[in-house]
Parts: C-alpha cells; sequence; structure tokens
C-alpha cells in the first residue's frame, strides 16, 4: 500500500506540473484581438479617445500578468509629443534572471486609421492590422511571464504613431541603447493565411541578420515555417516599427503572414475580426513563442543587421 501511495503521488505530482506547463491560450487570443478591434475603440487613430481606450486596455492587461514598468517610468505608458500633442506606447517588462542588461524586444502598433464619417461603416476596425499583432504581444507576455524561463530581460511594447509615421517605434528607438538590445520581434498582421497556407509566417529582412534561421532551428521537428519575405520590391523590412532599430544595427525584423499583393482587407473598413483565422492565428502566436526559446534563455545571440 506505501508503494502504491507513493508511486501515486508521484503520478499525481507530474499531472499538476502538466496542468500549470504555460501555454498560448486561443480563448483569450480572442477575447484580446475582439476587444481591440471593437467599434467602440473607433478605429485607434492617434490622438483620439478611441487610441486612449486601447492603450487603457492594454495597461490593463499588463498590470493583470504582472509585468514590471519600463526603465525610470511610474506606469505603463512611454509618453511623448508628436508637433505639440500627446501621445504614447505602452510598455511593460519581464526581468532577465541572469542577464538583465541584455534586452528582448516583442512588439506591435497599437493605431489605426480612426473613422471614416461618409461611409454607413463608419470604424476602421483594424483586426489584423495591427490589432493582431497587439493581442501576439499580450499573449507573449502572458506566456513568458508564467513561464519564468527568461535568462534575458523582454520588453513588451505596443507602439502608437505607426500609421502616421512611425513615431512611437521612433521615440523609443531614440531612448534606448540599442547595444543592449539583442533582439526584435515585431509583430504585423498576422491574423490571415500567408501565401503558403496555414503553419507558416515570413521574417522581413531575413538575410539582413542570422535571426531567421535562429528562429527556423527552435522550430526543426515541428508543423510550422518561418520563411524569407517574398515581397521584397515592397520594401516592407523599412515599413513597419522594426526599422528605426534595425537602422541602429539591432537584429530586428517583422513576422508578418500578410499577402501584400493580395490582401483584400488592408486599410479598408472591412478589416474586422470576422476576417481572421483565429486559429491559425494562434498557431503563429505558439511558434513565435517557441521560435524565440533560445533567444529569451540567452544561447544564441543574433548577428546584428547588415546595412
Amino acid at each position: 500500500m506505501k508503494k502504491t501511495s507513493i508511486l501515486l503521488g508521484l503520478f499525481l505530482g507530474c499531472v499538476s506540473q502538466a496542468q500549470i506547463q504555460p501555454t498560448i491560450d486561443k480563448n483569450n487570443v480572442v477575447r484580446i484581438e475582439t476587444k481591440l478591434a471593437a467599434d467602440e475603440m473607433e478605429g485607434r487613430a492617434i490622438f483620439t479617445p478611441g487610441i486612449e481606450k486601447a492603450s487603457v486596455f492594454i495597461e490593463d492587461e499588463f498590470k493583470n500578468i504582472g509585468l514590471s514598468f519600463y526603465g525610470d517610468l511610474q506606469n505603463y505608458r512611454q509618453e511623448f509629443n508628436v508637433k505639440g500633442k500627446k501621445a504614447n506606447n505602452v510598455i511593460g517588462v519581464l526581468l532577465g534572471r541572469t542577464k538583465p542588461e541584455e534586452y528582448v524586444v516583442f512588439s506591435a502598433h497599437y493605431d489605426h486609421l480612426g473613422l471614416e464619417r461618409k461611409r454607413k461603416d463608419k470604424v476602421y476596425n483594424g483586426a489584423n492590422d495591427d490589432a493582431s499583432g497587439t493581442t501576439a504581444v499580450i499573449a507573449l507576455a502572458k506566456y513568458f511571464k508564467e513561464n519564468n524561463q527568461n535568462e534575458r530581460t523582454i520588453i513588451f511594447v505596443a507602439f502608437t504613431g505607426e500609421e502616421v509615421g512611425g513615431f512611437g517605434s521612433k521615440f523609443f528607438s531614440d531612448n534606448i541603447n540599442p547595444k543592449q538590445v539583442v533582439a526584435m520581434f515585431n509583430i504585423e498582421m498576422i491574423g490571415t493565411e500567408s501565401k503558403w497556407g496555414k503553419n507558416s509566417a515570413y521574417i522581413t529582412g531575413f538575410e539582413k541578420s542570422d535571426f531567421g534561421k535562429i528562429l527556423q532551428r527552435n522550430l526543426k521537428g515541428s508543423n510550422f515555417n518561418f520563411n524569407p519575405d517574398p515581397y521584397p520590391s515592397q520594401n516592407l523590412f523599412y515599413r513597419s516599427d522594426n526599422a528605426r532599430l534595425a537602422a541602429l544595427g539591432v537584429p530586428a525584423h517583422t513576422i508578418s503572414t500578410s499577402k501584400m499583393d493580395v490582401e483584400p482587407n488592408y486599410h479598408q473598413l472591412s478589416d474586422e475580426v470576422e476576417t481572421l483565422d483565429l486559429n491559425n492565428m494562434t498557431e503563429i502566436i505558439k511558434a513565435i513563442a517557441t521560435s524565440s526559446t533560445s533567444i529569451i534563455r540567452g544561447e544564441d545571440t543574433p548577428s546584428r543587421v547588415i546595412k
């Protein structure tokens, strides 16, 4: 009886550990995405009540997850001015266990195009662009917090002002030491299938560092594939929030699935949650988490960007 009780205890202990393993939960992904792309956010244009609502929502998510504040900030807002108007990024931090001075950044922009007054459907919901990326950042923050295996410090940032000139990422990049940033995972439009179908995405500027090869290696044996950007003529590497840090030599790349040559809802009023494949989007977020493992743990350091 005693031996049986011990074995049963060990079994239950293993089950308990398995149950608490962190994961990327689809229901949570759906909840966050649906909230960010809701009509009440009024299209999340910079300098509007809608972007303020979105900021508060992201801040609350970071608080509930238990992220720390960035640098000397007293809250999750990194505030700055754009032509005399106030704007803010939203930043949360997960301190590294053994390499706290080395940073890995996960980012997306939470602003979009706002309202179209002359149409019946007035809200540019921006479900794919880029509520999908912002959802990924929040979901990844929860995952890594629960996992508690990051040797390097992880910075989770939702940028504002991408749609009107990249103001948020510029301010962030101007106020961080680029030598401390080991890698940047910028996530932009992952709500639709890529040109290769499900369980795949592409990395912009793939040839400019070995960032992509590290991610591919970490995914070896899985059914997910990261590919080089198939739209080089569109210069996507320079058109998203990764560009500012990449210009400073940081291996800062954007992960996306958007079919930029045939994406029907890009910058349209029709970019709504119903057009997204949320199952596939959840798998993409999981793949990003897995692919970053060796970088997060301090085992791999991507080469600096080739200018």
